[in-house]
């Protein structure tokens, strides 16, 4: 039998593009994130109060192991803008809601992520704002919105 033909070789070599789909897409996403990261904070986030021993258990690292991944993580400050609130709920949902829209399915179209406000970038990869988005009023301190926007043929 040639070594390529052999059980253990093929899942490693599906383990090795495994990784490479994983890694090519977190990088696209803007995450700098290994797979064992992924892995142990997914046991974290599903199993709360979990402890070492058994995030090494559940995917399958020795305790070493998973104690240097932990302790590489870095925590993400996250900012919902500059006011106070009477609890951390709404500031908590925000970002559940941000990474939400982006699956696919959960917009009424697929493009209208890609074509929200924040999509755009400049040449230093910052996110842009792009045009004003209009509401109501339809005057507001002596603005007006365009005819246009409020003809319905736009």
């Amino acid at each position: 039998m040639a070594f390529s033909d052999m059980t253990g070789h093929l899942i490693r070599r599906l383990h090795q593009h495994a990784a490479h789909v994983f890694q090519v897409r977190t990088k696209e996403a803007g995450l700098d994130l290994t797979p064992v990261q992924f892995a142990a904070m997914d046991a974290v986030a599903t199993t709360p109060g979990i402890d070492q021993a058994s995030i090494a258990a559940q995917i399958a690292y020795d305790r070493a192991t998973i104690g240097g991944v932990i302790d590489r993580l870095e925590p993400r400050e996250i900012s919902v803008g500059d006011y106070v609130l009477s609890g951390g709920e709404i500031p908590s949902l925000l970002p559940v809601d941000a990474i939400a829209r982006l699956l696919p399915g959960a917009l009424g179209h697929e493009d209208s992520a890609a074509e929200d406000s924040f999509a755009a970038r400049d040449e230093s990869g910052r996110q842009l704002l792009d045009c004003p988005h209009y509401t109501r009023p339809r005057e507001w301190e002596g603005m007006s919105i365009p005819d246009v926007l409020v003809s319905g043929d736009h």
